[in-house]
Formats: C-alpha cells, sequence, structure tokens
C-alpha cells in the first residue's frame, strides 16, 4: 500500500511512522510513506498557507491554492510513476466515524493520500473540489490532522498480509467481529494472589473458545451494549451466543 500525507509537519508523521509495527512494516516493503508540505507550494515569500476567515470569527483558514498544488502535485508524481491514483482522504471531526470495518477496507486500497488540516479548518472549496472521503477518530477535537492521520494508518497497516507475526491475533482484535476482546492472561498463574482462569490451563481448546466467546459477550454486554444490539441487526449473534448472554441477565 502507498500511502501519501499532506501535513505542514512532515517530520511529525515520517519519525512517529518508524516505530513499532508500521516501521517494520516500511522497512520491509509492505507499505510506502511519502510525506507532502503545502507550505512547499505557497503562493509567497513567506510560505503563507492560511487566512482569516471570510465573515469573521476565531481562527484560521488553510487556503486552498497551496493544497490545491500540492495535491495536484502529488497526484502527477504518481501518475508519472504509472502508480495509481490515490484516495484523498480529509482527517476531521465532521467525518464519518472510523470503524473496524472502515479500516479493513481503507487496508485494501492500493493508494492513499491523507489530507491533514490545521487550524480552524480547510477552505471548503478544496474539500468539495478534492476529498474523496472524511474520517473521524472520534467525538473530540485535535490540533491538526497528524495524529488522526497515525492512528488509521496504524490500524490499516497492521491488517496488511505479512505485517505481524500471528494473523490470528488481527482476527480475534476488538471489533474485527463486532464485539470486544475478553480478558487476557499470562504467566505468573498467580499473581498478587489472583489465579488465571483454570479452563486457559486445561489444554481443551474447545473449552477455551466457548470461554472466550463467553467473555466476549460479557464485556462488550457490560461495556457497549450498543454493540451487542449491532451485531443482532448484522446477525452476527448465534443461538448459542443469545443463550449466553440471556444468563448474564
Amino acid at each position: 500500500m502507498d500511502v501519501e500525507v499532506v501535513t505542514i509537519f512532515p517530520e511529525m508523521v515520517e519519525h512517529a511512522a518508524r516505530f513499532g509495527v508500521t516501521g517494520r512494516a516500511i522497512e520491509r516493503g509492505i507499505w510506502r510513506l511519502r510525506c507532502w508540505n503545502p507550505r512547499d507550494f505557497a503562493l509567497d515569500a513567506y510560505r503563507r498557507i492560511d487566512d482569516r476567515p471570510f465573515g469573521g470569527g476565531p481562527g484560521m483558514v488553510m487556503l486552498a491554492e497551496p493544497l490545491a498544488a500540492c495535491l495536484a502535485a502529488m497526484h502527477a508524481h504518481r501518475a508519472a510513476q504509472g502508480a495509481a491514483r490515490a484516495r484523498v482522504v480529509h482527517l476531521s471531526p465532521r467525518g464519518a466515524p472510523l470503524t473496524q470495518a472502515r479500516v479493513a477496507e481503507i487496508a485494501r486500497e492500493p493508494a492513499l493520500a491523507l489530507l491533514c488540516g490545521r487550524y480552524e479548518a480547510i477552505d471548503q472549496r478544496l474539500l468539495d473540489a478534492e476529498v474523496d472521503e472524511e474520517v473521524s477518530i472520534g467525538d473530540f477535537v485535535v490540533s491538526g490532522g497528524e495524529i488522526p492521520a497515525l492512528a488509521l494508518l496504524d490500524a490499516a497497516v497492521r491488517l496488511l498480509p505479512g505485517v505481524t507475526g500471528d494473523a490470528e491475533s488481527v482476527r480475534s482484535d476488538s471489533f474485527s467481529d463486532g464485539l470486544l476482546e475478553g480478558p487476557h492472561y499470562t504467566r505468573p498463574e498467580v499473581f498478587d494472589g489472583a489465579s488465571v482462569p483454570p479452563v486457559l490451563l486445561s489444554g481443551h481448546h474447545a473449552r477455551i473458545a466457548r470461554w472466550r466467546r463467553e467473555q466476549a459477550l460479557r464485556e462488550t454486554a457490560r461495556r457497549r451494549p450498543d454493540l451487542i444490539e449491532r451485531a443482532r441487526r448484522d446477525g452476527r449473534l448465534s443461538a448459542a451466543d443469545e443463550a449466553i448472554l440471556r444468563d448474564l441477565c
């Protein structure tokens, strides 16, 4: 997967992406990252990329012209290399909430361009003309799109084939089947007087799988009952799941 990031802080993205799973995947050539700074396409000597909003109000608005030129250069560079057009995603609190299902779809995109805004907003005319999709990572506001972009990248890259050492660990993540994960345990068997549940030491794989499913249902019902209702609507709950949920009531 090719990823292009449009940001006035390219060092922030490039540095953070080099750590952990995403960094190892870059080194192995599983995905590629290139950053584009709209200041390089500013129209004046001061490399200005923002101005006061029409109509008044607080904050500054990112100018359309430098961003449009930056995106045009990015698309032209890809075309000259014979690469696929990158889908342009704007990280914005106004966007559709990012879900694990959408992350899985994004991970299948051959190329992605993440547009990271700063200040109060980006000129709406630029968004209308250039953006294919707007995505939000939650109902809160951060200073810019770089942290949301890194969160999206981390979530998507770890789903790429060959990135994680155990593909099953990805398939069993929270939200992958619409539920939260249950608890996990490791050595020692007794810590501070608390023991590992005996079923996990039994070696009986069917019982362990059932216990884990029960715990996932229990945790989801307790913490995120909305996900249980969604799973019901989507037909993801079996008769056995429903029986477990009835026993929890």
